[in-house]
């Protein structure tokens, strides 16, 4: 299976993408070098993920809306408390797309 295109949606996947898009349309780069930025976006990401991050944190709040589809669970939670060792944070509504590593690996050329 290849790597997900899970973190494309966050902040800077989106920046990253409408900044492609520029860049493809005002004819500065083409469009298969595009791709291919994308796609090392993903691994790189979820390299990161994997191997930078260390950081754990408890989430309570009321589960509003939850579904299971391919392999990734998504989750719509109001009134979500955030903890961890530093701070604590209650967000209004949020969602969160979690799906299972060993679905991120590379297929291997």
């Amino acid at each position: 299976m290849a790597i997900i295109e899970l973190y494309r949606r966050s902040s800077i996947g989106t920046s990253l993408t409408g900044t492609l898009d520029y860049m493809v349309s005002s004819g500065k780069l083409s469009p298969d070098l595009a791709i291919k930025v994308l796609l090392q976006f993903d691994k790189s990401m979820t390299e990161a993920m994997k191997t930078k991050v260390n950081s754990k944190l408890n989430v309570k709040g009321h589960l509003h809306t939850y579904r299971f589809c391919d392999d990734v669970w998504t989750f719509i939670l109001t009134d979500a408390t955030f903890k961890s060792e530093e701070i604590s944070e209650t967000i209004s509504r949020v969602k969160i797309v979690a799906c299972d590593s060993k679905l991120q690996q590379p297929d291997e050329p």
